[in-house]
């Protein structure tokens, strides 16, 4: 086993310039605006802005070796969620009623890394290691609660009685919310304590990594962590002006600040599951793909339900008749690519096929 690499400086300096955005442009009163000056502005912010995500990552991930799986893979997880409730809130609670938002990034989330990101991860093990083994057990789990997390949040709300509309009425939006978080938190006792193994390698071979870092170190990316979740919170709301003169800018239709919104989050998630596909641990890429639609449904409907009630704000939660087809199109070829433990390039392919189908759809409907 290596030494433990050295903290890359992009981890500490991307956090550290955000913080110093928000306070420059806070003490200055800076309001964006699509002008030349604004273009400048915006191409800063975002640039520091993914960089502070991408720190994020190296910070979780070498947490994550102290901790162990699938422990380390939750702790990403959920860092990003709070990334993710910060931005949809920001948007949809601002001055511009955006009631739609929560869901359509709760859907793109849950197309980009069910379709995208599974696609790429299972595409690009399977050009270099032909096939990849993964424990059925675990992806069964993931695929159950997806399946009726994803009903009762995103479809259910079209067929209900009480409010007419893609809508649930508060006492319906506060039962579903409850139900999601009670089934959440059993699945995190189901993947960290009662089952850990179904989200496990078999077999874990020899390991090339580097060793885990020295109680110091670790403790030092715990609160470049903080910084850079606090970054990301801080500078959402800048970040929520330049993703709607963007779309303006372009004729984008509304859902496309949704899928803005989930690359942007679904960066940590992304670049940890290409890279343990790469390294033959498709399991990884699994829990983390997976793993993230989870938690951005159990924990991001129910933090913005909460959000949008206290601030008596209307919230849109039912899908249209193509994104259902195409949400149950998603779950039948989830269930047939990860029901034999085994994957190949065509699984990938097909996966990353409905991907392009659904961004295209929404440029085009």
């Amino acid at each position: 086993m290596s030494e433990h690499r050295p903290m890359p400086r992009s981890s500490w300096l991307f956090p550290t310039l955000a913080v110093l955005l928000f306070a420059a442009v806070t003490a200055a009163g800076y309001i964006f605006e699509p002008s030349a000056g604004g273009l400048m502005f915006a191409a800063i912010l975002l640039v520091v802005l993914f960089g502070t995500v991408f720190a994020a990552v190296h910070h979780a991930e070498v947490i994550a070796e102290r901790i162990g799986e699938p422990f380390g893979t939750l702790l990403l997880t959920l860092s990003v969620t709070i990334i993710e409730v910060a931005l949809i809130a920001t948007i949809m609670l601002g001055a511009k009623a955006v009631p739609t938002l929560a869901r359509d990034t709760v859907f793109a989330v849950v197309m980009i890394v069910c379709n995208g990101l599974a696609g790429i991860c299972i595409l690009v093990g399977g050009l270099r290691y032909r096939e990849q083994d993964f424990r059925v057990s675990g992806a069964n789990l993931y695929l159950s609660m997806l399946a009726v997390l994803a009903t009762i949040t995103l479809v259910l709300p079209n067929y209900t009685l009480t409010t007419p509309g893609p809508f649930y009425s508060a006492a319906q939006l506060g039962f579903v919310s409850v139900v999601t978080v009670i089934l959440y938190g059993v699945f995190l006792y189901t993947q960290t304590i009662r089952h850990r193994d179904y989200f496990i390698r078999e077999a874990e071979g020899t390991s090339d990594h580097a060793a885990p870092a020295s109680g110091p170190a670790m403790l030092l990316s715990v609160m470049l962590l903080l910084v850079s979740l606090l970054a990301v919170v801080l500078l959402a709301k800048k970040f929520s002006l330049v993703v709607d003169a963007g779309a303006a800018l372009i004729g984008a239709p509304s859902a496309f600040a949704g899928i803005v919104v989930a690359l942007l989050i679904l960066l940590p998630e992304s670049v940890a599951a290409i890279a343990a596909a790469r390294k033959n641990d498709l399991q990884k890429s699994i829990n983390l793909a997976l793993g993230s639609s989870l938690a951005t449904i159990g924990l991001t409907i129910p933090a913005v339900a909460v959000a949008a009630y206290t601030l008596e704000k209307t919230l849109v939660l039912g899908l249209e008749d193509r994104e259902i087809v195409l949400l149950l199109l998603t779950f039948l070829l989830s269930m047939l690519t990860f029901g034999t433990g085994r994957t190949n390039i065509l699984f990938g392919l097909l996966h990353m096929v409905v991907f392009a189908v659904f961004v295209f759809l929404v440029f085009v409907p």
